[in-house]
């Protein structure tokens, strides 16, 4: 009988708990560890950088509702995998890190890659541990425990530190852990009573209520108790970014086209699974009401509490989402609310965005983006079953700063979790892990899900900059078959490109390589410029998959038809898009006053 080692009973361990992906980046000491999990079945997605592995696993937590797992070398390999961790616990999504770490006899001695990571990462994590020795029912108690923590309550990262030794070490023959039951799914707390009748109450005495759907929304799985109170009680809600699809967009009580007139005149918020951050302008005025009234329902007790500066206090239900809405729908049987107001605002501004849609490219010009996002949406829609008007297979991941802001209003959704973006972080460099993440989450076969689940299309709608902190996980995408479509809106800068031709790019780089001095403005290389029309299709064809190169609307929509069917390899497709030389470096978020134009957040 062969003797066990620690990474053996590790992967038994992560089997025990029903964990199906692991991503990762593998060197020593862990790389035995992630070999003995493609031993017993489990799916190693190996990455070419830890930051993409770590956002992927965090993604992964979100849209299966259950941990993901990440598995890094230690020292520079965790120092690299912190950004996944900071991510999680901004978002909310479950996470289980384990991260490999020297030999503990070797601890002070300057051993190879030696860092106190615990300690690094107790601040920023739910919990974060090394097993006390290398006994097997040690170990698997770290990680068990590591693994329900991550998940309940507020979900968010957990680490697990494993010294070589730990790993590597055999014990004794015969030796194994005790049997261990499997984790029962976090507990869904239901809301005190008579905060869910003050609640009603202040519902049903507001003049222009509204409900804000937010990302944990989407996290638990609510999306039934929340559609049927929008729909019972005729509330208008606006969705957060990655809260679409909750409900559908298609919604006629959907105010996101009149967003900035609903937080304006709303004078009770119903906010579910959301923060009032900087994504929600803080709840404060002048966005919102300075008497405001706030009901905010959370699954976190330290994110109750929350007001707007004013000092209104908010009413705090501390509950499941799910649970709570329901409990509200029955307090509110029988009641409705009128939701017509808006109804102008909104189709001013969907008017103004259907302009830009439909106004096509001048000969000669470059693309707009609403343009091009009217066509990619429209050929998307040609191979949709749905009487919906959206393409349900379709999970979309954005970032990228106008090309994720535009976006948002340009895809509309159907269903929750599918759709991805920078998140509460505004994080940049999610988009590659994310669309991998997305890929192995929909269409890896998963013991849990019925055997009829739907095939996603998994589409990254890139900035050509966005694209640039891991584009090289392409390769991880063809190694593993994963017919991921990316889309890189190139105009050929962060933010705004310098020029529109590439002689005037060229010309100012030859300026800007001669030296600074007496050069006038916009006559030389900015700090945001990119090189013009970057051949990124290229990468596609690197790793036998397919490219692309998009100056006009006909390639744009062959690229994307041919892009969309295809079932064996990545594909990329890049398009060239404004360069927005006179576009300001502006956010809607840090408008201190509101707006007839809606801010794309």
């Amino acid at each position: 009988m062969a003797t066990p080692t620690g990474e053996k009973i590790i992967a038994q361990a992560l089997r025990d708990l029903g964990v199906t992906v692991v991503f990762g980046l593998v060197g020593l000491p862990v790389a035995g560890i992630a070999e003995e999990v493609i031993n017993l079945g489990i799916r190693f997605v190996a990455f070419r950088n830890e930051q993409a592995a770590s956002y992927a696993a965090t993604a992964y937590g979100y849209l299966r509702g259950k941990p993901g797992v990440c598995l890094l070398v230690g020292g520079p390999g965790m120092l690299h995998g912190i950004a996944g961790i900071g991510n999680a616990s901004e978002n909310g999504f479950p996470t289980l890190f384990l991260g490999g770490a020297s030999e503990r006899d070797l601890d002070t001695k300057g051993a190879f890659q030696e860092m106190k990571t615990v300690p690094l990462l107790t601040p920023h994590t739910k919990s974060a541990v090394r097993p006390s020795s290398n006994q097997p029912d040690v170990i698997v108690d770290a990680i068990y425990n590591a693994y329900r923590i991550c998940a309940f309550g507020r979900p968010g990262p957990t680490f697990v530190d494993l010294p070589a030794d730990l790993i590597m070490n055999a014990q004794p023959e015969g030796t194994k852990a005790r049997p261990r039951a499997m984790i029962q799914a976090p507990p869904r707390p239901a809301a005190e009573q008579d905060l869910i009748v003050k609640a009603s109450n202040l519902l049903k005495s507001a003049k222009a209520p509204l409900v804000i759907v937010g990302k944990g929304a989407a996290l638990a799985r609510a999306e039934g108790p929340i559609n049927d109170l929008i729909a019972s009680a005729n509330l208008p809600f606006l969705p957060t970014p990655m809260g679409k699809g909750v409900v559908p967009d298609s919604s006629p009580l959907n105010t996101s086209s009149a967003r900035s007139a609903a937080l304006k005149e709303a004078d009770v918020v119903l906010l579910l699974g959301g923060r009032l951050n900087w994504i929600l302008h803080y709840g404060a005025a002048p966005k919102f009401r300075s008497d405001v009234k706030i009901i905010q329902v959370d699954i976190s007790a330290e994110a109750l509490g929350h007001t707007n500066s004013a000092g209104h206090p908010s009413l705090s239900i501390l509950a499941d989402i799910a649970v709570a809405v329901q409990q509200l729908n029955t307090a509110l049987r029988g009641w409705n609310s009128y939701a017509g107001k808006l109804s102008t605002a909104a189709a001013r501004n969907e008017q103004k965005n259907r302009v830009l849609e439909l106004s096509p490219t001048e000969s000669g010009a470059h693309m707009t983006y609403q343009r091009v996002y009217y066509i990619i949406r429209s050929v998307f829609n040609s191979f949709s079953t749905s009487s919906k008007g959206t393409n349900d297979s379709v999970v979309l991941v954005s970032e990228g700063a106008a090309t994720m802001d535009i976006s948002r209003s340009s895809f509309p959704l159907s269903l929750p979790r599918h759709r991805l973006d920078a998140g509460t972080y505004a994080t940049m460099g999610v988009g590659m892990g994310y669309a991998i993440a997305a890929w192995a989450a929909y269409n890896y076969p998963h013991p849990e899900d019925s055997g009829n689940a739907q095939r996603k299309k998994i589409v990254a709608v890139e900035g050509d900059s966005a694209f640039g902190f891991s584009g090289m996980e392409i390769e991880t995408m063809a190694r593993c078959g994963m017919d991921v479509l990316i889309i890189v809106m190139n105009n050929s800068g962060i933010y705004h490109g310098d020029a529109k031709t590439a002689n005037e790019w060229d010309e100012m780089r030859k300026q800007t390589l001669a030296g600074g001095q007496g050069i006038k403005k916009n006559k030389r290389l900015s700090a945001t410029s990119l090189t013009y029309n970057t051949r990124y299709e290229k990468m596609a064809e690197m790793v036998d998959g397919r490219g692309w190169f998009v100056q006009t609307e006909a390639e744009l929509e062959n690229a994307v038809r041919e892009a969309y069917q295809e079932r064996q390899k990545v594909c990329l497709v890049n398009v060239v898009v404004e360069p927005g030389l006179d576009n300001p470096v502006n956010f809607a978020w840090e408008s201190k006053q509101p707006k007839q134009e809606e801010a794309k957040l």
